[in-house]
């Protein structure tokens, strides 16, 4: 099924907030009732599509049936930006500026290297779409011409696994949970279990560097990729012989994280793990920020290392947004303190190990267990964030959230200078805001910071949220820390990106960008500036 047009997720499983909390809102951040219900999708005025018929044609023939160009209203509104706060309420309020001119869905590698072939001949764009996850402007490229969103929905199969290297190769847009129900078969898991999880497609993880929530375990999506197939307007791209190689640059890096800018991939190569025979996850309580985030660090540098390790700050504790389905709910009052979720998965023997001497460290380091219900309901209510955010919206707040990471010792005050430019920069536009945040992946150096921001919405909520945007990205950038850690670069950050990179580094992505779509045709101005 699709998601939610102007929303996240299934529209079944939306919830709204209860009164006490919209009570709150209104009480603590002057949140108030929006002044018009959103649009209909039958409402939304969609203009024509901008195809000249031998386009059409030309598509036509590259994917093989009408059934896979879409054309109609709805269908190109369903690939119209992702899913950021500013996206739902610009969608939410009719703007289709963004608008592709078809949707095609092609079912092979030879039939994405045809759909380029006819986008470069009649002056198209060609837009990567797998879930419509993005929360960074990654499908709404610069319109310098119209163009196509290339669906890949249909290379959804598991091409091989190898049980005895324990490598699996899957389709691109194969989402995560049926990738995991196919390697569930084999007696095999990815371990990749990101917020988006449910909707989120393999390519998409492999294009933007994702990270899940077990990642203290199982690694990010790119330390899990062994291979890659990019499909590029000048040909095909295989990487990846090997585990590890000294044959010079490893080239799946270049792929990892180009975001459609460079090819589309249309296969991907990962190591597997076995299905864990045991899954334990607990709370326990820190008195402060501080004093949690020490002991994420010794296990991330000492171990041992919990399959999932994450922290949640004084602000998000209170609130209690590591369990977001149970905000609100009565019977569960909130310790004071800071929330550490810690979890474990692996053989029975192994968890238990670990779990014992994980413990020891954690008390060591001041911490006390709240047992085993906190981290039952965080595993249970996971994926439920982004329907809070859009419970949120319909109630008439501000929701988004924001992440970066840096070294360890640099933390503090990227913590520190990203709460204060989103509080001073929302208080002074009027809409004092509730600044959240949690560390959710860590690493022997360093660590991500995970920040959720709720307000009012102000006259114009996107125009509203863009200083406290920018403040925000300033203030990553002045503390040391990186512009993304795993929700990527798109449209919203690159300006920032370039900074990072510096000129020798976008320039020699460029000349890459040059060599492998030499008309500029793929995802223009996402990840680089457009030429």
């Amino acid at each position: 099924m699709d998601m939610l047009w102007s929303g996240w997720g299934d529209p079944a499983r939306a919830t709204p907030l209860p009164d006490t909390v919209i009570g709150l809102l209104r009480d603590m951040l002057g949140v108030k009732p929006r002044g018009a219900e959103p649009v209909a999708l039958d409402e939304i005025t969609v203009p024509e599509p901008p195809l000249d018929p031998a386009a059409h044609q030309a598509l036509l023939a590259a994917v093989g049936a009408e059934e896979h160009l879409r054309t109609d209203a709805e269908s190109r509104i369903r690939h119209t930006r992702g899913k950021s706060t500013p996206d739902l309420l610009r969608i939410r309020d009719g703007d289709v500026g963004d608008l592709p001119a078809a949707v095609v869905l092609p079912a092979s590698h030879e039939e994405v290297l045809a759909v380029m072939e006819v986008c470069a001949g009649h002056d198209l764009s060609l837009v990567p779409f797998g879930g419509g996850t993005s929360v960074v402007g990654g499908l709404a490229p610069e319109r310098r011409r119209p163009f196509v969103a290339l669906d890949l929905r249909r290379l959804d199969g598991l091409l091989d696994v190898d049980p005895v290297s324990r490598t699996a190769t899957l389709q691109p847009g194969l989402r995560a949970p049926q990738a995991e129900a196919l390697l569930a078969e084999h007696g095999f898991t990815l371990g990749h279990f990101p917020q988006s999880y449910e909707w989120a497609t393999i390519g998409g993880f492999a294009a933007a560097r994702s990270s899940g929530q077990a990642s203290a375990g199982y690694g990010r999506f790119d330390e899990m990729v062994l291979g890659l197939t990019l499909a590029t307007p000048t040909g095909t791209l295989e990487v990846g012989r090997a585990p590890r190689s000294a044959a010079g640059p490893d080239l799946r890096q270049l792929v990892l994280g180009s975001e459609g800018a460079f090819g589309v991939i249309t296969s991907v190569t990962v190591r597997i793990c076995p299905v864990p025979h045991s899954r334990v996850y607990e709370g326990w309580r820190f008195d402060s920020f501080e004093e949690g985030a020490a002991a994420l660090r010794r296990l991330a540098q000492d171990g041992p290392r919990p399959t999932v390790l994450r922290l949640s700050d004084e602000t998000e504790t209170l609130i209690g947004l590591a369990q977001p389905d149970a905000i609100g709910a009565s019977g569960l009052p909130q310790a004071a303190g800071c929330l550490a979720i810690v979890g474990y998965e692996g053989t029975e023997e192994d968890t238990s190990h670990r779990r014992e001497r994980a413990a020891a460290v954690l008390r060591d380091c001041g911490g006390t267990l709240l047992g085993q219900e906190p981290g039952e309901r965080w595993a249970h209510g996971r994926y439920s964030a982004p329907y809070l955010r859009d419970a949120l919206l319909d109630a008439g707040a501000f929701a988004e959230t924001l992440e970066t990471a840096a070294f360890w010792s640099r933390l503090p005050g990227l913590y520190a200078s990203v709460r204060e430019a989103l509080t001073t920069t929302l208080t002074d536009a009027g809409t004092p805001p509730l600044v959240m945040c949690h560390i959710s992946h860590v690493y022997e150096n360093g660590a991500s910071l995970y920040f959720t921001v709720v307000s009012a919405q102000g006259d114009d909520p996107v125009a509203h949220w863009a200083p406290a945007k920018q403040a925000a990205n300033e203030a990553i950038m002045a503390a040391g820390g990186t512009i993304s850690h795993h929700h990527g670069v798109g449209t919203d950050h690159r300006d920032w990106y370039v900074r990072e990179a510096g000129p020798l580094g976008i320039g020699a992505l460029q000349a890459v960008k040059r060599r492998l779509d030499p008309t500029g045709l793929l995802n223009p101005g996402v990840l680089l500036p457009a030429d």
